[in-house]
């Protein structure tokens, strides 16, 4: 299965049911805005962990209903952030998302060594948009969490965003290593790694995906440049995974596609036990109520799967 609009997913998670989503620090009006928005799409029941008063102030305001909604009192945001990660681990949550808490106090919850979500992989983001004219979803990693990955990281990164597409429901997606050429150059090290990258997916030691690099952007995501330049390969043009060179390509890349080419945005943090939503405060409603629906369909799906494969 492959989604190629946001619409798809929200309806797709939507069928499965409301996933239970722990909230960091959710006494702010922003948050609990972003929480109703996800309740209204039948896409999550929340924890609340953060100032319960303020909580209920805020609920009142907005016409939040709280009946059976669970409120964890912890005024402190480092606190909160700790509690609704802890809400994830002993199983009354089944996904996480950032409130009103800093971006690395909760990060550090979330990698606390007593109740954390560690699973033993790299953490990486990974971000997906539905551009305007464009016929397909185009997931992007790593645009915020890893500076500069060397080959291995960019492996471990690889590995997050083809199991988390797997998970989604896509069947063996295929997957551009950008860089600035398609040709491998040993004075540009972007491109041995892609390369490398390409050559152990072929071997087995990366699976689940067509991989192929180095491939510049041109010809990852358009047919026409690739049979211009003569490629054969199966990802050439028809890319729906980007795995970026390092941070700032991928950030300046995802930003051009909001501001420039008017997309829309969904993205959460992989590497840990279960998807984790991670939008900032400037972040469009849409980006947070998309972001929601691909985390809880990611769980939903894989935690349907998991029970299949035991019984």
């Amino acid at each position: 299965m492959c989604y190629k609009t946001f619409q798809e997913i929200l309806k797709a998670s939507g069928s499965l049911g409301a996933c239970r989503m722990s909230v960091a620090a959710a006494d702010d009006e922003h948050v609990m805005e972003t929480v109703k928005m996800g309740m209204d799409a039948g896409l999550v029941t929340p924890v609340l962990a953060g100032d319960e008063k303020k909580i209920r102030e805020i609920a009142g305001r907005i016409s939040l209903p709280l009946d059976g909604v669970e409120i964890i009192d912890a005024p402190d945001p480092g606190a909160a952030a700790l509690e609704a990660v802890r809400a994830v681990s002993n199983g009354t949550a089944e996904i996480l998302m950032k409130g009103m808490v800093n971006t690395s106090d909760f990060l550090q919850a979330v990698l606390n060594r007593d109740c954390g979500l560690r699973n033993g992989r790299i953490l990486s983001h990974m971000a997906v948009f539905q551009i305007p004219g464009f016929d397909r979803l185009l997931f992007v990693t790593d645009s915020g969490v890893n500076i500069a990955p060397d080959l291995e990281q960019k492996r471990a990164i690889l590995e997050n965003g083809i199991g988390f597409m797997l998970d989604l429901g896509w069947i063996e997606p295929r997957v551009a290593v950008v860089t600035a050429n398609e040709v491998v150059n040993p004075k540009m090290q972007a491109t041995l790694d892609a390369a490398a990258l390409a050559d152990m997916a072929a071997g087995g030691q990366i699976s689940g995906a067509l991989v192929d690099g180095p491939l510049s952007l041109d010809m990852a995501i358009s047919l026409e440049a690739a049979r211009r330049k003569g490629s054969g390969s199966p990802v050439a043009g028809r890319a729906e995974l980007l795995l970026m060179p390092d941070i700032e390509t991928g950030n300046v890349f995802g930003k051009s596609l909001i501001y420039f080419a008017g997309a829309h945005m969904a993205g959460v943090v992989l590497g840990t036990k279960t998807p984790v939503i991670l939008t900032s405060r400037a972040s469009a409603p849409e980006e947070k109520l998309n972001s929601m629906a691909l985390a809880s369909l990611a769980k939903l799906r894989s935690a349907r799967k998991q029970g299949e494969a035991i019984s």
